[in-house]
């Protein structure tokens, strides 16, 4: 099964680094967070990779080009102009990357992708957010819901802390990092049948503004609701955490070894 990345949208609440390169590309622990989301899907076996390109495209298109070349130990016979290729940690990825414009939408480049899918179920995720969301459990519910899509619905981190205070403007307790209001939100990480292509009209349709209410309109769009961790990056506060939680030899995404 295919997994597609979305990494074509501007970043431009995190300008300060997008400015030079796309936002899947920003460094989370010296790796692309684009890097760390294929990690979490080749720990479960899928390593057949297409990345949607739009902004600034070719910053990753190099990056994959040259990653076996920085992975592995040479041998470079200038004389002969050869290099000889030793031992490797490259991973077993095949990646078909997608030039899908620089300013279409989200569902504008799904649609553009589809020749590359067919008639398969696919994976769908952006190129932004990491989670340890388990990628089997996720595939099995999508398999048992006969729906079109499957969404992977979590609830976010509230942005600041909260204060319970009483009748009196008593402060009773403080929560440093509490929930957000208890609402699920798309978190990414999806399953999809080639049917959803019909709901994307063309480079200026919204997945998520368009394509996805009409999909539960018709009762064709289900939930697998993860409780575990689960993280975007869209602010360079985002970035600095992640980073925070990489240095502290914890980041819950990391499920590989």
């Amino acid at each position: 099964m295919k997994v597609v990345i979305l990494a074509g949208g501007l970043g431009t609440r995190l300008s300060e680094e997008t400015d030079v390169k796309p936002k899947p590309m920003v460094e989370i622990g010296g790796m692309p967070i684009i890097w760390h989301i294929m990690k979490i899907y080749s720990y479960y076996g899928y390593n057949d990779f297409l990345i949607c390109l739009g902004y600034k495209g070719y910053v990753i298109k190099e990056f994959f080009a040259n990653y076996f070349l920085h992975r592995t130990d040479v041998t470079i016979d200038l004389k002969a102009n050869q290099i000889l290729e030793h031992s490797t940690d490259t991973e077993p990825w095949k990646i078909t990357l997608v030039d899908t414009g620089k300013d279409s939408m989200t569902g504008g480049r799904i649609k553009r992708i589809q020749k590359h899918i067919g008639k398969a179920t696919f994976m769908l995720t952006y190129g932004d957010g990491v989670s340890n969301v388990n990628i089997n459990e996720l595939i099995a519910q999508h398999n048992n819901n006969d729906s079109a899509c499957t969404i992977t619905s979590v609830q976010p981190p509230a942005r600041f802390g909260a204060l319970l205070i009483d009748s009196q403007n008593k402060i009773n307790s403080f929560h440093e990092k509490p929930k957000g209001d208890g609402v699920w939100i798309n978190g990414g990480f999806m399953v999809c049948e080639p049917e959803v292509f019909d709901y994307i009209e063309n480079d200026a349709t919204n997945w998520e503004q368009y394509s996805l209410p009409k999909l539960a309109e018709e009762g064709k769009l289900s939930s697998y609701k993860h409780s575990g961790f689960w993280r975007p990056m869209d602010t360079l506060q985002d970035k600095y955490k992640l980073n925070d939680l990489w240095k502290s030899n914890n980041p819950q995404w990391k499920l590989w070894d």
